[in-house]
């Protein structure tokens, strides 16, 4: 089991001196990875009466890419996990030219989380079509690791094409590990087909049994070994006994779950809408209070790092 942080978005503020230490703390702690949330376009609630999304122009998204070329510089082991980007809304070439670079920079810390993305007013800010969004994706997997994997490639498919070309300088990692976000049906089965890992939003319950016990079967239908998906779960620590979060991993370990992110953020799980939402538990407002919250868990359940 890899126990993460989820960097703080929301909360962590502008000061890059909050923003360095956090990174540099959990590196030194021995936290395995750190994963980040991605926004492009924020989204003002107050004038969509019929808004029923998490996240809005309100919250802060610091830019992915350049955010991990930056903690890149000033960590050694920590790896960078997008959690997830939502790559439909982005060029296939110069996602995978980001991504080459900070695999580059990182000596080889790249994860690249992958989701289909839910805001239509999003994809129509950003030039992308929203309708399609899922088959493209398929495309842009396969695309991403073809331009990971060699010098020159020649790629002819519905939405893109690359003739005689590539990037140059290519990433440590060939290709790089893909993750996919989600539990939709439609999601378990690009997991199952696609992924070299899966980001659900699920609890360590029936549900979230049954999905992983759902995209092994999909693995193996396609002649690929479910072992070697890993399984990314998220897990908010604040407002927690230390006893309650011990079970918490033990449970998610119990299904499968290859790697845990601790979450100091207040959100909580609204099992009736399955996803997770932002609750008023009383936030960290002060940017180091996250970096103590990591310090505290870290010290407090030493034998899972």
């Amino acid at each position: 089991m890899k126990m993460g942080v989820l960097f703080p978005q929301f909360e962590i503020g502008t000061d890059t001196r909050d923003i360095r230490d956090f990174a540099v703390t959990a590196d030194e702690l021995g936290y395995t990875h750190l994963t980040a949330f991605d926004q492009i376009i924020g989204l003002n609630k107050a004038s969509r009466p019929d808004w029923t999304y998490v996240h809005d122009a309100g919250d802060m998204f610091h830019e992915l890419f350049v955010l991990f070329g930056y903690l890149a510089a000033i960590t050694k082991n920590i790896d960078f996990v997008t959690g997830v980007l939502v790559l439909p809304m982005r060029g296939t070439a110069l996602v995978a030219k980001q991504a080459a670079e900070v695999d580059l920079l990182s000596g080889g810390r790249l994860r690249l989380g992958v989701g289909v993305g839910v805001k239509p007013d999003e994809f129509e800010a950003c030039g992308e079509e929203f309708g399609n969004r899922g088959k493209r994706m398929d495309e842009q997997i396969d695309l991403l690791r073809k331009l990971w994997s060699a010098d020159l490639i020649d790629y002819e498919g519905k939405y893109h094409r690359v003739r005689d070309g590539g990037i140059n300088p290519l990433p440590v990692q060939r290709p790089i590990p893909i993750w996919i976000g989600g539990v939709s049906e439609a999601a378990i089965k690009r997991v199952g087909r696609l992924g070299d890992g899966w980001l659900p939003n699920f609890q360590a319950d029936d549900t979230g049994r049954r999905g992983i016990q759902a995209m092994r079967e999909v693995a193996v239908a396609h002649g690929r070994d479910p072992d070697r998906i890993g399984i990314e779960a998220t897990m908010t620590i604040i407002d927690r006994s230390y006893a309650e979060l011990r079970e918490e991993i033990e449970e998610w370990r119990a299904i499968g779950a290859t790697h845990i992110t601790v979450n100091t953020m207040p959100e909580r799980w609204v099992e009736e809408e399955k996803r997770w939402n932002k609750a008023d538990i009383g936030g960290l407002v002060d940017p180091r209070a996250h970096i103590d919250a990591i310090r505290r868990f870290r010290d407090a359940l030493p034998d899972y790092f």
